[in-house]
């Protein structure tokens, strides 16, 4: 794993942008994988101001996103459908048909996660999957626990999780129970890999990332055995290290 530190987070994402940018430049088709909540936000206006300056253009892009919440319909703006078309695919060319995230209001969770997980495949796979970590070292909505061969399927959010997403919400109650998300195995895949760490309340599970064991009770640290895996960190997540 390859560490780049930042000063601040506005740095980080400005490096992030710039390297997402540089294998846009290389793969005009790129197979672009995305995570939602506060930490990529910035990578994603970063990618929004090129766009409007240098016109990189996202018409032959693919984007899959890590995970959806269950029970949220597409327009409620607590989906991710919503949060991705307002923080990122608004702004920029890229054709709305291109952009994958998982149905959370299927009549059907496993053929749901079974198609998600075959269309990536027909799809040759994800080249660059952006990731970021939680508190409790979760990837994409990948729980402590859960098997390193997982693929997309249903998943129980841990009340760590809930309580961490719960300032999206009214209270803790309105905060879905469950979500979709692409397993770790899917997430290995990936070609390359960005993990975006900031601010001090990651500092410690950048610190297990870095130092501690490979094990399923914190999934992040699969990632020691991805050969291709760069991650941003803030001076904040990297105070532990």
């Amino acid at each position: 794993m390859k560490l780049i530190q930042t000063l601040n987070y506005a740095e980080l994402s400005q490096q992030a942008a710039a390297q997402v940018l540089s294998r846009l430049k290389g793969n005009p088709a790129l197979n672009l994988g995305l995570a939602t909540g506060s930490t990529p936000t910035g990578l994603y206006q970063e990618l929004i101001k090129d766009h409007q300056l240098n016109r990189t253009s996202y018409q032959r892009v693919n984007t899959f996103n890590l995970d959806e919440y269950i029970g949220v319909p597409k327009k409620d703006h607590h989906s991710y459908h919503y949060f991705m078309c307002e923080k990122l695919f608004e702004h920029i060319d890229i054709p709305i048909e291109q952009t994958h995230i998982p149905d959370g209001t299927a009549k059907d969770f496993g053929k749901e996660c079974t198609r998600y997980e075959q269309f990536i495949r027909e799809y040759g796979g994800i080249d660059l999957q952006v990731l970021g970590i939680g508190q409790n070292g979760h990837i994409g909505f990948n729980e402590p626990g859960t098997s390193f061969d997982s693929r997309t399927h249903l998943i129980d959010l841990a009340e760590s999780t809930r309580k961490a997403n719960s300032r999206f919400f009214a209270s803790l109650d309105d905060v879905p129970r469950q979500a979709i998300t692409m397993g770790i195995a899917t997430i290995m895949d990936s070609r390359e890999i960005f993990l975006l760490v900031s601010g001090i309340t990651k500092a410690e599970a950048l610190a297990r990332l870095m130092e501690g064991e490979v094990s399923e009770e914190f999934p992040a640290s699969v990632l020691k055995k991805h050969p291709n895996v760069t991650i941003f960190a803030d001076k904040e997540a990297a105070a532990m290290l």
